[in-house]
């Protein structure tokens, strides 16, 4: 994500990104929030009125509009998020437009008060830029997995699989050759890779890569799993890798976090979860860190709870409040829990 323009009086006022890779989308799902004013370039039929003979021959300009949000929805697939409302700047003032915000949009927020989590996130979105990004290959022998690490969690890119004759030297050098026909596709030139997996078939696979596409074999690091698809995906991440390549990961340190609060939970330890219960803990000063999934935090608002109320009793009892993504196994994890949770600097009575 890249800010364009910044222009806040405290927390009031305007910031301007544009969107550079659907997890800058996704970002931006969790920034833009009901009734906040947001202006975009978008396309709009231009006034019929004069031209009642041949109405068909209307045709969409181009146009820069206010809209003040009502609705919004995040279309994965379709690369693009999706904000409703009113339009307030702009032509047919009172008129309703939904905007099409896709990869190169440049979106202007403006809120009357900016959250604590809502500039991290466009923080965390700006580093992120600036990081390798990675691409997982998991390998056993006939069978490969590629998968993209993602802010909101890991994408299957591709499934490969050499069913027949895995013995035979030329099979399996036709069932290596695919998996790098497909990552010469799908890996940007700054990824790193891991190649992981059960048993030596990585090692094998990597001495092929190395052999044929030498430059991009060279940003590979093998770890060991004890299995293939998203399940030794999320190995890979529970094990660290991908935090050695991206530093700090979203995801990774979530799925740590998320390790430890069952770990405590599960021995009656340092752990609270649910609403009252961690309300209970933060009125001892014990919340060290406050685990809040993103959708939790979203509906909260909505509904005008007191939710930003608690992040911020939170973080002046110099506490960690860390948002986690629902569409990633720890958030999901978390929000069956009650979507707030938190580990704690001491065991609390309930």
């Amino acid at each position: 994500m890249r800010v364009t323009n910044r222009s806040l009086k405290g927390r009031e006022g305007e910031i301007a990104v544009t969107a550079e890779t659907l997890d800058d989308l996704w970002h931006l799902k969790y920034i833009v929030e009901k009734g906040d004013l947001v202006f975009a370039l978008t396309k709009r039929k231009a006034d019929a009125a004069n031209d009642k003979i041949r109405p068909e021959k209307v045709e969409k300009v181009k146009v820069r509009l206010g809209i003040r949000v009502e609705e919004m929805e995040f279309h994965k697939f379709a690369n693009r998020l999706r904000i409703h409302g009113p339009i307030e700047h702009g032509m047919d003032a009172g008129s309703y437009h939904t905007l099409n915000v896709e990869i190169g949009t440049n979106l202007s927020v403006i809120k009357e008060h900016w959250k604590n989590d809502q500039l991290q996130r466009i923080q965390d979105a700006e580093e992120a830029s600036k990081r390798p990004k990675v691409v997982m290959v998991a390998v056993e022998e006939g069978d490969a997995d590629i998968g993209f690490v993602h802010h909101y969690g890991i994408e299957i890119y591709s499934h490969i699989r050499q069913s027949s004759g895995k013995r035979e030297t030329g099979l399996r050098n036709e069932f290596f050759s695919e998996i790098v026909e497909q990552l010469r596709h799908a890996v940007p030139e700054d990824a790193s890779i891991v190649l992981a997996g059960p048993g030596f078939t990585k090692d094998d696979f990597l001495k092929y890569f190395q052999g044929n596409e030498p430059d991009m074999a060279s940003r590979a690091l093998i770890e060991d799993t004890s299995m293939i698809g998203m399940s030794g995906f999320q190995e890979v991440l529970r094990r660290g890798a991908v935090d050695r390549i991206m530093q700090e990961s979203r995801i990774a340190r979530e799925s740590s976090l998320m390790e430890d609060l069952i770990r405590e939970i599960s021995m009656d330890g340092k752990a609270a979860y649910g609403f009252a219960d961690v309300k209970n803990a933060l009125g001892y000063g014990a919340v060290e860190t406050l685990l809040i999934a993103d959708e939790t935090l979203r509906e909260g608002r909505e509904k005008g709870e007191d939710i930003d109320k608690l992040l911020m009793e939170v973080e002046k009892a110099q506490g960690k409040v860390v948002v986690f993504s629902t569409a990633f196994e720890p958030g999901e994890k978390l929000h069956k829990l009650g979507g707030i949770a938190a580990l704690l600097r001491f065991k609390v009575k309930g």
